[in-house]
């Protein structure tokens, strides 16, 4: 139409005076026209003017478009994936196994398509059944290395809490008495130093698992873990700092595993790694635990594990029996199983792990918690302090010690000894001053820039004044997961001290 409209105008435009050119000039197009109509067609490729695109051929070319034009293409577009998507669901639901016989519905595999689709259970760092952090308070993440303490992100206000719990049957009056509230009052200075132990914890946790992918090496991750502690609890000594050695223990390791200088190990796809470390301010010790693994096959054992461990938390409390505890963490681990490979697993509560109390710069203070039947009947009481640790495995369910030492940690109560050697003498004097009681490891040696001290350490552990701690493995080629709380038996409630968005 444009074109037609053109020429009309073109036609209206010529003088009067030379109408009969013009007439003549039509005469001749006319003829020409009916000659070119009389011979074979032949096929031309012009290129149309920008007036004669389309919509679409503008968008291929990118020319030529308004803002409008580009609203309505995106628009067109829109609408034809939305078509595209309705036409393959009915071709998806074709593709399904009709009902049974009964009319029962769809077919396992039909169920399992449904559940692949509801379920991901990795989140964006990738590690399987751990939550997604909330934007908040923290400031860690991303693999960005923490630089801010923890301290000067709360200045001025509380602490976060922890997750509070009631206690149960003859405990539960203490959440309306003005006695106990009085006295959760006076233990505000404690409250706090606990709580910012704890913060920190969750906000290395948070870094940890975005740096924690397959390919990284093992001691690069726990030295990345350790700076990230140390700068997030205001590293000062023994007054606040790194409360034991980052463990990061492998498949059938279940525990004291952190690799000495000079080790390669590489986290793998296909690995169970537990990573276990603390914080601790003024003694006071955080403890807590997560299993790190991506294959989603290893799911089961982690949800039997994480669900055992919160069963020993609900059921710790004042005056809870510690073999009760073991009693009820065992009989939810060992409902659970696994299918590896084809074969099914039962999982089992490994039985010469426990969790235990906590006094300031004692790690394992005296009382166990077992996580099997049959443990002592020692009750918890008010004030303590308790690491809920629950550890399940694809084994024997049972730990021997095996492969290279790294963790050590000076007895608490340690026999005073006259050391002959000058050697063992500095390195006790080391010992004393940057951990007392305190668990550490080569690294820590080595960063200290101690040299060539194993042998004066065979001879503090001879001794008897440090104790070693080696790997505790179950039998190779088995898995075993591990989920950890630290909690106080408060004057009113039980608070789980380490709980986060993440477990």
């Amino acid at each position: 139409l444009a074109c037609v409209g053109t020429r009309s105008s073109q036609t209206q435009s010529v003088p009067h005076g030379r109408r009969s050119q013009s007439a003549l000039c039509a005469v001749t197009s006319i003829s020409e026209a009916w000659m070119t109509a009389m011979e074979p067609s032949v096929e031309t490729s012009v290129e149309p003017s920008m007036e004669e695109m389309t919509l679409e051929e503008k968008a291929a070319t990118g020319e030529g478009l308004s803002k409008a034009q580009k609203k309505r293409l995106r628009q067109k577009k829109k609408k034809a994936e939305d078509s595209s998507e309705s036409a393959e669901a009915p071709a998806a639901e074709s593709e399904a196994q009709p009902a049974d016989e009964n009319g029962n519905g769809a077919t396992a595999a039909n169920k399992n398509k449904k559940k692949k689709k509801k379920k991901s259970g990795g989140g964006s760092h990738g590690i399987r059944l751990l939550g997604q952090w909330k934007s908040g308070e923290t400031i860690v993440g991303g693999g960005d290395a923490p630089h801010f303490p923890v301290a000067k992100q709360f200045e001025g206000r509380p602490f976060p809490t922890g997750e509070f719990q009631s206690y149960k049957d003859d405990n539960l009056w203490r959440e309306t008495s003005a006695e106990k509230r009085e006295q959760e009052r006076l233990e505000s200075d404690l409250y706090e130093t606990v709580r910012e132990a704890s913060e920190v914890h969750r906000q290395v946790r948070r870094f940890a698992q975005s740096i924690a992918k397959p390919g990284i090496k093992m001691i690069d991750l726990c030295e990345r873990i350790e700076d990230a502690n140390r700068t997030l609890i205001g590293a000062n000594g023994l007054d606040r700092g790194i409360a034991f050695p980052t463990g990061c223990s492998l498949n059938y390791v279940a525990a004291h595993w952190t690799p000495n200088k000079g080790d390669e190990t590489v986290l793998q796809y296909g690995d169970v790694c537990k990573i276990d470390f603390g914080t601790q301010i003024n003694g006071r010790i955080i403890d807590c635990a997560f299993t790190v693994a991506f294959d989603p096959k290893f799911d089961p054992l982690l949800e039997a594990v994480k669900e055992a461990t919160n069963t020993g938390i609900r059921e710790a409390g004042i005056d809870a029996r510690l073999g009760e505890i073991g009693a009820a963490i065992q009989e939810v681990m060992e409902s659970h199983q696994i299918e590896l490979d084809g074969k099914i697993f039962d999982i089992k509560s490994v039985k010469n792990l426990n969790g235990h109390s906590i006094r300031p710069y004692q790690i394992h203070a005296g009382k166990s918690v077992p996580i099997v039947r049959g443990g002592e009947n020692t009750k918890m009481e008010e004030g303590e302090f308790f690491a809920i640790e629950t550890f399940g495995s694809t084994g024997k369910g049972f730990v021997n010690e095996d492969l290279e030492c790294s963790h050590y940690m000076k007895e608490f109560d340690a026999p005073f000894v006259t050391l002959r050697s000058n050697a063992s003498k500095q390195l006790l004097s080391t010992i004393n001053k940057n951990f007392g009681t305190l668990a550490f490891c080569r690294r820590f040696l080595d960063r200290l820039g101690e040299q060539k001290y194993l042998l004066a350490l065979k001879h503090l552990c001879d001794a008897g004044i440090v104790q070693p701690y080696p790997p505790l493995c179950d039998v190779k080629g088995s898995y075993v997961a591990q989920y950890e709380h630290t909690l106080y038996l408060g004057p009113r409630k039980k608070e789980v001290l380490s709980r986060g968005d993440d477990f």
